[in-house]
């Protein structure tokens, strides 16, 4: 079965998750990722815990389907080795700070010498340029960087930190995948390379649509929990159920409004929420907590209202509908044999290479022979 990235090799110098996971994504579109990692240990992710096998549950998840180059950077006779990968590579990905890759002869000028077709993505915290371009920083600084965090932080005796790892999934992981893929399609236009700036950081301010639009055109910046979608609105909040669940609401439209105010009994004076937003959010908050979670979800899904019960994430993975839709159908297996379903992509199962066949990680340097 072919798939849309076959026969494009990948060079993958990165570690963690923001280069891996867009290493990934290529890999389940038919690419040939290839990781370059250093001798003896491999990528810090190998190490994490839980094990699963004789690598990390995470590594696993991240890297299926890949190959592994055991290679000391620094050794000339390593890097000899790897020039022949370079000059017929399609893309490179690579993940250290600024100049890193220029100090081991790697950049991009120095690659675009023998191989002027390559596409070439660095992903930073901020950039290849700037003041800030080699500061130290992970997630949860770019957040607080770009304004993004203070936006809904919890309060100063309950500080609330986000869910998941946006920056480097949604701010380098898959801007990367979507500039690769735009590079090549104007190198099948142009026959020419090019080289690809990430920042983290930079790719967070469209999260922030709502906010900018609203401060730079009225003056209307929202703060920490006080927007339309950050709890500002009792009509897009979490409220706590009676034993201890949550019910998410979010009946935006008049109309899923008024269906979620008739299903808990609100007062009709409460329901004009933009008199007294701050009444009706404590007047929702009071019914809901009247009744438990399963009172209320048959309730709020015959009235079809935009209100529903928060899941855990086991729940969500026994859910009829993902199961339904084949979410995690598609398997990830370890060195010892064993399987477990693979982390979720966003790439249609059309376009994706043996889209439910176990696929592994790679032991380290598992493919030095079969390459050199």
């Amino acid at each position: 079965m072919s798939a849309p990235l076959d026969g494009i090799l990948v060079l993958d110098f990165s570690t963690l998750l923001p280069g891996p996971m867009a290493g990934l994504l290529l890999a389940e579109a038919g690419a040939e990722v290839i990781k370059i990692e250093r001798p003896g240990a491999g990528e810090e992710m190998r190490h994490y815990q839980p094990r699963w096998g004789e690598n990390s549950a995470s590594f696993n998840m991240l890297n299926r389907g890949k190959k592994s180059l055991a290679l000391d950077l620094k050794d000339d006779r390593d890097k000899a080795k790897l020039q022949p990968l370079a000059d017929n590579a399609d893309v490179i990905i690579e993940q250290f700070r600024p100049g890193v890759m220029a100090r081991l002869g790697l950049d991009y000028r120095n690659v675009k010498a023998t191989n002027p077709s390559i596409i070439y993505c660095s992903i930073t915290g901020y950039g290849q340029t700037g003041p800030k371009r080699d500061a130290a920083g992970h997630d949860l600084n770019y957040l607080g960087d770009t304004g993004l965090l203070s936006q809904s932080m919890g309060t100063a005796e309950s500080p609330v930190l986000p869910p998941a790892l946006f920056a480097d999934i949604a701010g380098g992981a898959y801007p990367a995948v979507i500039n690769i893929l735009l590079a090549l399609r104007e190198r099948d236009r142009t026959g020419e390379g090019a080289y690809l700036d990430i920042s983290m950081s930079d790719n967070l301010f469209p999260f922030l649509f709502w906010t900018l639009g609203n401060g730079q055109a009225a003056e209307q910046w929202s703060g920490n929990g006080d927007s339309l979608f950050t709890g500002g609105s009792p009509r897009y909040r979490i409220y706590a159920t009676a034993d201890g669940k949550f019910i998410a609401v979010a009946a935006l439209e008049q109309k899923f409004w008024e269906a979620f105010t008739d299903v808990i009994g609100l007062e009709p004076d409460l329901r004009q929420d933009g008199k007294n937003p701050a009444a009706t959010i404590a007047g929702v908050t009071g019914l809901i907590a009247g009744q438990t979670a399963d009172h209320w979800a048959p309730l709020f899904a015959a009235a079809d209202c935009c209100a529903t019960v928060v899941r855990t994430v086991q729940e969500a993975l026994d859910d009829p509908h993902f199961r339904a839709r084949g979410l995690f159908d598609a398997a990830v297996i370890n060195n010892e044999g064993d399987e477990m379903p693979a982390l979720p992509v966003p790439v249609g199962r059309s376009l994706r290479a043996s889209p439910d066949g176990p696929r592994g990680a790679p032991a380290l340097g598992a493919h030095n022979g079969d390459l050199f």
